[in-house]
């Protein structure tokens, strides 16, 4: 099976989840997450959710690490250089939402990858080895690739693991996914 095999399969398995499930699928979701050995951390890459595409509800997450008093950082996309900008979230950081329905920061204390030490992925599917399937323009995985070496990457998914999703050279792999039912460990 091809990417756009999985990716049409997962949109419609992401569609048919109601605003309730959604919810309570990422409650569950921040809720295991706090199973993961990455809170000794002090810098944490969330991203916003696309609401019209069903994406994990972040806002959970994003209590647990305010609550642990840490430093949360958000992107800009740019779909020219189809690379991320990152901003520290601060209290009077403002967002608007892109052409793409994502939940952008205007402007902020711009952060390096280099700088970041756990990410928290978006993702329409993933596989046993952690390989991820996302939309399919690389952001993330060219965000990975400026990321320090050490860096963890930790996918948020309604559903299970695939058994192999096809991967090229250039993707990077998970750390961990972390789903309602099971924290995965790559």
């Amino acid at each position: 099976m091809t990417k756009n095999h999985f990716r049409k399969i997962h949109t419609a398995l992401r569609a048919k989840l109601t605003a309730k499930e959604v919810d309570e699928f990422s409650l569950e979701i921040a809720n295991k997450s706090l199973q993961l050995p990455i809170w000794d951390h002090t810098t944490y890459h969330v991203f916003l959710p696309i609401v019209n595409k069903n994406e994990v509800n972040t806002e959970y997450l994003l209590h647990i690490l305010q609550g642990k008093d840490k430093s949360v950082i958000v992107s800009k996309a740019n779909f020219e250089t189809l690379g991320l900008t990152h901003y520290l979230l601060q209290e009077n950081t403002s967002f608007l939402i892109s052409d793409y329905g994502i939940p952008e920061p205007i402007s902020g204390i711009e952060i390096t990858s280099k700088q970041i030490d756990v990410v928290f992925v978006p993702l329409l599917a993933f596989d046993l080895k952690g390989n991820r399937l996302g939309y399919g323009k690389g952001f993330y995985d060219r965000f990975f690739a400026e990321c320090k070496a050490d860096t963890i990457f930790v996918g948020l998914s309604f559903f299970k693991a695939e058994t192999k999703i096809p991967s090229i050279l250039t993707d990077i792999p998970l750390h961990f996914c972390v789903t309602p039912q099971k924290v995965y460990i790559f």
